[in-house]
């Protein structure tokens, strides 16, 4: 009996959260361990469910970087990265829309229906959703700046939310491949991340959360963060606290952040259950981010 009193407990906890997140929309970025693991892979996709189920509307933005390069070694193409990014040919970009808009969309929605949500796969292609245009690389180079073209890596121009804000009204999931088209119908692979902070602004999203392999931002002793202004986070960057892979996801959250989303959350995905745990506990399982008051 303690033990299903002790589950009551849990759910009473969770309901000033419940109440204050009702009818709101989350913007969650899907990657890392938690999209290759398969047990993760469950876990999260019941949370997004669940989430959906006391009226809170989620939109998942996926990566799907390493899955990209091992199907491009399998049909012969070497991948090529310059300063973090794919060098995307024409032929690249094929097999980017086919493994991201194909193979990892139609996954992540079919293991979300399998748990009786009601998700639909999109690329930023559909409805006009994301126009992109190109991204071009600046390096230095004996005092000199040397602009590089990486082919059809895209930066996003503008975000058209009709065709989430209709899917939302009718109760669906909205699951997006970070593809978009430019002004002459070319198609261009974006950053997942930032992909997920731009809808985060068009939606007036409550919260943007990234789901990451790290427990989440740490401080110059390796403790993990739990709250955060951007006071403070612009400072951890120009110390160098904050560094590597982690630079684009705090660049997400702060452009998050002055679009008018409320909170961000960079979150460790390896911990099962960590949507939940980090939006209905106190402690959470990561970073909350939010605007210097």
């Amino acid at each position: 009996m303690e033990k299903l009193v002790e589950k009551a407990k849990i759910l009473i906890d969770s309901l000033p959260f419940i109440r204050n997140f009702y009818g709101k929309t989350f913007v969650i970025k899907y990657g890392g361990a938690a999209q290759i693991n398969d047990d993760l892979k469950i876990t999260f996709a019941e949370d997004v469910v669940l989430l959906n189920f006391i009226g809170i509307r989620p939109i998942i933005v996926h990566g799907g970087g390493p899955k990209v390069s091992e199907i491009m070694k399998k049909m012969g193409k070497e991948p090529t990265f310059i300063q973090g990014q794919r060098v995307t040919d024409a032929e690249t970009m094929e097999i980017v829309e086919m493994v991201l808009g194909g193979l990892i969309n139609n996954e992540i929605v079919g293991l979300i229906n399998r748990q009786g949500g009601k998700a639909i796969g999109l690329s930023g292609k559909d409805g006009n959703l994301i126009k992109a245009k190109k991204k071009l690389l600046k390096m230095h180079k004996s005092g000199e700046e040397e602009i590089i073209d990486i082919g059809l890596v895209g930066e996003i121009e503008a975000i058209d939310p009709d065709i989430l804000i209709s899917l939302e009204r009718n109760g669906f999931i909205p699951v997006i491949a970070p593809i978009g088209f430019g002004s002459e119908g070319e198609t261009y692979n974006i950053n997942a991340d930032f992909v997920a902070s731009a809808i985060a602004s068009a939606m007036n999203a409550e919260k943007l959360i990234l789901l990451t392999d790290v427990p989440g931002i740490k401080d110059k002793n390796g403790e993990v963060i739990s709250s955060l202004v951007t006071k403070e986070l612009n400072r951890l960057v120009e110390d160098g606290t904050i560094s590597g892979g982690m630079i684009p996801k705090v660049q997400s959250c702060l452009k998050a952040l002055k679009g008018g989303v409320k909170k961000t959350h960079i979150i460790d995905g390896r911990i099962p259950h960590c949507l939940l745990l980090e939006i209905f506990t106190k402690e959470g399982v990561g970073t909350e981010i939010v605007e210097t008051d």
